[in-house]
């Protein structure tokens, strides 16, 4: 399900574009024409278009704008225009490109905020599930990232905030499924390998406490015991009242073990040096 942009986020940016405009010529129904007109024609006619929700058209035009007067203040505003306008049609490899050429070509712009939560969220548009290859998802939160690191302040940042969130838990997640299909083959060194990079990197999310349980698991079929009872000791003292840590306990009593942490393994280590983004 798409994510929409926040009703203030869109309405500011289609006022603060749109708000310049003289009034349009009355052309409305003139198709789509690649021939050498005023800027302030074509432009009007692109911010019509949008209005109507014809993105593509819209896009298309803006586009326009850019080719016939790359020079003008009206080429810098149609670039993010029609990033947008791609953007609201899922093109979403063509935002990117046209929110990087506005970040390229105006780095200093106050807008660029704006250019950079517009790559990442197209990014984050394109995630998919945690069976397959995780590309998109990690490019989207290099990009989301980004925009807390270089707008920590903006309402850009807040969504970003909370989108990375979500963008750990899915990456967690295929890491974890990737550790259960290496543990129920026994290959434990890699499936400890998954799990391990889940606590180190993920451990606020919702994948944790299973991580734990699988360390557990994986360490106390490897025979390395002092690792297992630490994974039951940290997973019981992060979740006490979990199912997960109730199932590490039973693994640990039937081999006539239970949870003792040592201070020294990675595990404790990993888990009071909690990285948040």
């Amino acid at each position: 399900m798409k994510f929409r942009f926040a009703d203030v986020v869109r309405t500011g940016l289609f006022l603060l574009f749109a708000g310049i405009l003289t009034a349009c010529s009355g052309d409305k129904k003139e198709e789509l024409q690649y021939v050498e007109r005023p800027v302030e024609s074509i432009y009007n006619q692109a911010v019509d278009e949008l209005a109507k929700k014809r993105y593509l058209k819209s896009a298309l035009l803006f586009d326009e704008v850019e080719r016939q007067h790359p020079y003008s203040v009206w080429a810098r505003r149609s670039m993010l225009m029609s990033a947008y306008a791609y953007y609201e049609i899922n093109k979403y490899d063509d935002a990117t490109n046209a929110a990087e050429r506005f970040i390229a070509l105006h780095p200093g712009n106050a807008d660029v905020a704006y250019a950079y939560y517009l790559i990442a969220i197209s990014h984050y548009e394109q995630i998919t599930d945690v069976g397959r290859d995780q590309k998109r998802t990690e490019e989207a939160y290099k990009a989301l990232q980004d925009v807390v690191r270089r707008f920590p302040t903006s309402e850009y940042s807040r969504d970003a905030r909370l989108k990375l969130d979500m963008t750990r838990d899915h990456l967690a997640g295929k890491e974890m499924t990737v550790g259960r299909y290496y543990l129920k083959r026994h290959n434990y060194i890699a499936a400890i390998n998954r799990f391990r990079t889940v606590i180190e990197k993920y451990q606020t999310t919702s994948h944790a406490a299973e991580a734990l349980h699988r360390l557990t698991e994986a360490y106390l079929a490897m025979g390395i015991v002092n690792e297992a009872q630490t994974a039951a000791a940290v997973l019981g003292h992060n979740y006490p009242g979990s199912d997960w840590y109730n199932d590490s306990y039973v693994l640990l009593t039937k081999a006539d073990l239970e949870p003792v942490e040592n201070k020294k393994s990675w595990i404790s280590r990993a888990w009071n040096t909690v990285k948040f983004f």
